[in-house]
């Protein structure tokens, strides 16, 4: 089944259950040829499993980071009129021109770590609708979004990155944890761009109110991104999917990527395999989101920018990886002695 073919959750859902495994041979590859390396087998830590994920899921041997790419999606949400965000809903749109103009910080991290950029505007004249009063969209509006974002990844791409751009969507991010793990509103929402305590508590207002009102203890995972998400939303579990397919591994950004994702991981465990988390965002429900996901973040730099932000700041530290284990002499190579 290919993604274009898809014209329903029940088509989506099916998808899912038929995604690549794992090339054990590739993987199995790196393992051995780590042991051989000039140095204690684990003393660097996280790169040596990272350098088997990416074997695991490019399915060659070596593993390369030659063509990443950061894809940002971005859209507008109907929520905004319950005042959840410092900023305006147009401030979406004006983001989008800074990325194209290249002064955003993204833009500055992609050109140090030679990662392409592409930036996907969808439909931001039309906000999704506002999920305080009924669902953010229809099946038919999420897979059409979920579908530009497949069309968005490159063949040559083998390292995506995904994030975001959207005035109001830590709100839906804040509103699909809720639904999908239980707990207080307030457990999951923080203060996104930063709003002042009465916006903050308008906000978890807003959620509560969401999930409520959207049925969400009714409804399946899938449906409840329907109802809650966000064109942008969709459309990063759309690239994301497509990378599965594609054998390409992916870095996510924050907190709205992960919720963004969240829904599929529960829908089809293991469909977020081929992904790492790339940071852990400073939005306090992050940790708690990736906690259930079973999702361990590289990095913990205190950002919550989105825009792809700390997935492209991952970028580097993958390419040590793939630098130390291939460019590192063997023992044998060497002439150095192994240990006793």
């Amino acid at each position: 089944m290919e993604i274009a073919d898809i014209t329903s959750l029940e088509e989506l859902t099916e998808l899912l259950t038929i995604l690549p495994e794992p090339h054990t041979e590739s993987g199995m590859i790196a393992e051995l040829h780590e042991e051989k390396l000039t140095k204690p087998l684990g003393a660097l830590g996280r790169l040596e499993s990272i350098i088997v994920w990416l074997a695991h899921w490019q399915g060659c041997y070596p593993p390369k980071i030659e063509n990443p790419s950061c894809n940002i999606f971005a859209g507008n949400h109907g929520v905004v009129e319950q005042g959840v965000s410092a900023y305006p809903a147009e401030v979406t749109a004006q983001m989008v021109q800074n990325f194209e103009a290249g002064g955003a910080a993204i833009n500055q991290m992609c050109a140090y770590s030679d990662v392409s950029l592409q930036v996907i505007p969808i439909r931001l004249e039309h906000p999704t609708r506002n999920i305080t009063e009924g669902p953010a969209m229809t099946d038919s509006e999420f897979i059409a979004a979920f579908k530009i974002g497949a069309l968005s990844v490159k063949a040559d791409t083998d390292l995506l990155c995904v994030g975001e751009m959207g005035i109001g969507n830590t709100t839906s991010a804040a509103a699909i944890s809720n639904a999908l793990f239980g707990g207080k509103a307030k457990d999951w929402t923080g203060p996104g761009t930063g709003v002042d305590r009465n916006v903050l508590g308008s906000k978890v207002k807003s959620v509560a109110i969401a999930v409520e009102k959207n049925i969400c203890h009714k409804k399946n995972a899938l449906e409840i991104a329907v109802c809650l998400g966000g064109r942008e939303l969709s459309a990063i579990a759309g690239a994301v999917i497509y990378a599965r397919k594609n054998r390409i591994p992916v870095l996510f950004d924050g907190f709205v990527a992960t919720a963004a994702l969240a829904p599929f991981e529960i829908t089809a465990p293991g469909s977020l395999d081929h992904c790492m988390a790339a940071h852990l965002s400073a939005e306090p429900a992050h940790g708690k989101l990736l906690k259930e996901l079973d999702k361990k973040p590289i990095l913990d730099l205190g950002m919550r920018l989105g825009e792809g932000s700390g997935a492209v700041l991952a970028v580097p530290i993958l390419r040590q990886a793939v630098l130390c284990h291939t460019g590192m002499a063997t023992f044998v190579d060497a002439g150095v002695s192994e240990k006793i």
